[in-house]
């Protein structure tokens, strides 16, 4: 039998998502709170990240949203 290899989970911290998505501090706890955005994970009594996967999954879904609503050959 193989055991099946997965890739460890990088986790990162709010200011990288920020820096990843453009948006701020409040935002994306807004969006959370929505549940428009990923959830964050604990990691410890005051430290908090995200999944870096599911921050990239949210972007190429963003862009993809995007991209439909805007018409091929039409500048925004």
């Amino acid at each position: 039998m193989t055991k099946e290899i997965r890739p460890t989970p990088t986790i990162i911290r709010r200011k990288q998502v920020e820096a990843l998505t453009g948006l701020s501090r409040s935002t994306i706890y807004l969006r959370i709170s929505q549940g428009t955005f990923p959830r964050n994970i604990s990691l410890g009594a005051r430290a908090v990240g995200w999944v870096e996967s599911e921050i990239n999954e949210w972007l190429d879904h963003q862009i993809e949203l995007s991209r439909k609503a805007t018409p091929p050959g039409s500048l925004k």
